[in-house]
Order: C-alpha cells, then structure tokens, then sequence
C-alpha cells in the first residue's frame, strides 16, 4: 500500500525543523526549505537550489507541493486580466488583476464555488465544491504579482477578496493565507492593504472583531430593506438585516474601523427614494462609505442597471449627509471579469 504523500505546505516552520531533525539532518534545513515555499514560491523541490540532492529526494519522497497552476488568461481591453486557476484536483476557480494609475489590485477567490444563493451573482449558480486552502489563495496572489510586474511594471499593491466564494464560510483558511501574505517571510504586504468582502454573516464577523484582525472590511449590502435584500439575496432570511447590525456595531466598536458598503442599484428593485433613506439610516450607527458599483449583466434576466438619474439621487442625498460615496466602475467587463462575473465559463 501506497501512503499518500503530505502537503508540505500545510506544516508550520517548526514542523519542518523538527521533521529534518527527526531524518538527521540540521534544524535549519527547515527553515531554508520554509522560505523557497512562501518566499520564494518554489513549484518543485528541484527548484530549492542550496538544499542537497539527498535532502531534496528525502522531501519528494515523504510530500508533494499542491501548486495551483494558471489554466488560462484572458486581458480585457481596459488591462484587466482574467485567470482560470487549475487546482491540484482539477477543480478551476477565477481570480482577477485589476490594474489601475495608481494600483494593481488582486481580486481573489476563497471558495470553489459558493454556499450563498445571490441571485445578481453568476458564481452563487456554481455549486459549493470545497474551500481552498491558505496555499491556493496565496498562489493566487503570488501568481497575479508575477502578472503586475510582468504588465504593468509594478508589484502588486491591494488585495480584495471578492471573487469566487464568500471568504467568512472559509474563514480559517482566509485568515492563514493572510497572515502568510502580510509575514515578512511572505510577501510582507500590510494587510491595511487588504480588503476582506462578505455578503454579511454576522456571527463571523463578530469573530474577526475579537480575533482583532488588521485588514478592512466591506460588506455587499445592495439593500438596507429587509423584504428588498431577501429577494435578491435569499440567505437574508437567516442573517437579517438586525443582525447584521447588531454584528457591524460590535466590529466598530472593536476596531473602531470605518465599514465600506458594496452596493449595486438595480432598475425597479432598489432605485427609489425610499431605498436611499434606508440605506442612509443604515450607515449612521458607524462610520462608513458607499461605493455605487456598476452592474454587470449575467443574463437577459430582471437585474438590469439602473439609469443614470437613480445613480445621481443616490449621490446627492448620500453627500447631504456626509456619507462618503463613490462610484466605481467595472473593470474586464468584455472578459466577464467584472464584480458578480466569475462563474468559470472555460
């Protein structure tokens, strides 16, 4: 019988000293092999060049590096560029560099699918097939800096988690890709930098406040009417708007962090005055921001953009209240690369 092989990415440093230890040979071995894996992102065992040939058999022999592997890229005419993601398993998720003046920003996934039902969404229509692990979301991002350097001629500057998946379902394995990602012997990126997007599961957001976590937080809102956000987002039954406040107040109060609100305005779904003054009322408690993102059709179906005097009226009652609202426009658009998207269509 054939044991099967350990991914040597799911040991800590000291697993690592300790297992060359074990083989007789030095501790340090281990931290030599550590920083190839997260530093210098080796593929293969063959790649850690100042490790002995005996050492680096001794590794093949007991682990496998699960490496993702970009399946396919498409560039959008704006400069976005689209990955398919080839996992170890064949399973494909998308992830996006959005490259912009002054940035170049990751969107990543955390799920191979998703667990929620939003129905704006053309990722919510892929069945849940299993969270990635922390190694899967870095390599995305390790791979999306290579693209940045590579066409843009700049490392990579913000990270958001707003591709496939909803990331507080996956939230332990999140928090270990973040953590890699912002350690010096990782790519040593400020997690100020960072943006972690939830469709709003108030149990783990209350989490993250007590776990004290550095990143930024926002929230895909679309609605701050109840009977509104449960037909388009039906997992709001379970997570009520109530609760979803009660969970963004105890954050603030923790963090004293400002909340950004992901909201899409639809034609006869939420273009009203009314929907303004709820929306308004919903962002006093704590302070916060607006950003209006620009809908990106998935089907000939009933959420279409809203006209340009919707959008406008959102503008100027949110600005007569000091709420900080910008508009952000989609990017990859022409590549199905755009917010709501990703649905692996290859």
């Amino acid at each position: 019988m054939t044991l099967k092989k350990k991914d040597i990415r799911s040991l800590s440093k000291e697993q690592l000293r300790e297992f060359f230890l074990e083989t007789g040979d030095k501790a340090f071995r281990g931290n030599q092999v550590y920083e190839w894996l997260w530093n210098k992102g080796a593929h293969t065992f063959d790649d850690m060049t100042n490790i002995s040939k005996k050492s680096r058999d001794m590794l093949k022999d007991n682990f496998v590096i699960n490496h993702i592997a970009v399946d396919s890229m498409q560039k959008s005419n704006d400069g976005t560029i689209k990955n398919a993601i080839r996992l170890h398993d064949g399973l494909l998720v998308e992830s996006v560099l959005i490259p912009t003046k002054s940035r170049s920003t990751a969107c990543v996934s955390s799920q191979v699918g998703c667990s929620l039902n939003c129905r704006f969404c053309a990722t919510a229509r892929l069945k849940r097939m299993r969270n990635l692990k922390p190694d899967e979301i870095y390599d995305q991002v390790v791979a999306i800096d290579k693209q940045s350097k590579l066409y843009n001629d700049r490392p990579l500057s913000n990270i958001v988690f707003m591709g496939m998946g909803e990331p507080l379902m996956n939230y332990n394995n999140v928090l270990k890709a973040i953590d890699k990602i912002t350690a010096d012997e990782g790519l040593g990126m400020s997690p100020k930098r960072i943006t972690v997007s939830t469709s709003g599961v108030p149990k783990m957001i209350k989490k993250m406040a007590d776990d004290q976590v550095k990143f930024n937080l926002a929230v895909s809102l679309h609605s701050a009417i109840d009977e509104v956000r449960t037909n388009i987002m039906p997992f709001n039954e379970h997570f009520p708007l109530s609760d979803l406040r009660e969970a963004l107040e105890y954050w603030y109060s923790k963090t004293t962090n400002r909340i950004t609100y992901e909201y899409v305005v639809w034609k006869g779904i939420n273009d009203t005055k009314e929907a303004v003054e709820a929306l308004i009322q919903f962002c006093k408690f704590a302070p916060s921001k607006v950003n209006l993102i620009e809908y990106n059709p998935i089907d000939e179906g009933e959420f279409q953009q809203a006209n340009n005097s919707a959008i406008n009226m959102y503008l100027e009652m949110l600005e007569a209240k000091n709420i900080i609202v910008t508009i952000r426009r989609s990017r990859g658009k022409d590549i199905d690369a755009a917010c709501g998207q990703l649905a692996n269509k290859s």
